[in-house]
């Protein structure tokens, strides 16, 4: 035999070999595409869901019904113990945003079966006042707040920030 011969047969081979695992794989892959088309719909799904998501962001910025920009002064948690100070600026922030914009948490008897307001702080806020570390807060920060129908506050970052 020259070296051909043997490259032809061995190339033969495997051709030979590979039909005869298909066919043994072949039950195997026929089960896993049966389980495939059940997962295939929940993407779909939640494709839809997110579709629906973005009108009602653009539906909740549209039932803003008061913005207002405030200075919050957070030298007081400099009072605090180095390694509390940025915990207490948030809380400053949320006592602050909590009075001056009329946010009621007490649930009256009226309202028991009605949802709470929430106050939300966003995360650009967060970052800001932990961007120097727990022990050094900034003094102060500019914030805009919005409240919508439900009476839910959310706390921007200003602009100019």
């Amino acid at each position: 035999m020259t070296d051909e011969d043997k490259r032809e047969q061995k190339l033969d081979e495997p051709l030979e070999e590979q039909p005869q695992e298909e066919t043994v794989e072949q039950p195997l892959a026929v089960e896993p595409e049966e389980e495939a088309p059940a997962p295939a719909p929940a993407p779909t799904e939640e494709i839809a869901v997110e579709e629906e998501e973005a009108p009602k962001k653009k539906h909740e910025e549209e039932e803003i019904v008061e913005e207002r920009f405030y200075t919050i002064p957070l030298s007081r948690a400099l009072v605090r113990p180095p390694k509390k100070r940025a915990p207490r600026a948030m809380q400053l922030i949320r006592i602050f945003v909590t009075k001056h914009m009329k946010l009621t948490m007490t649930v009256s008897e009226e309202e028991e079966e009605e949802e709470l307001p929430q106050l939300i702080i966003n995360g650009d806020v967060n970052e800001k006042v932990w961007s120097r570390g727990i022990e050094k807060p900034p003094r102060k920060i500019k914030v805009r707040t919005t409240k919508d129908k439900d009476g839910n506050v959310i706390v921007y970052l200003a602009e100019n920030q």
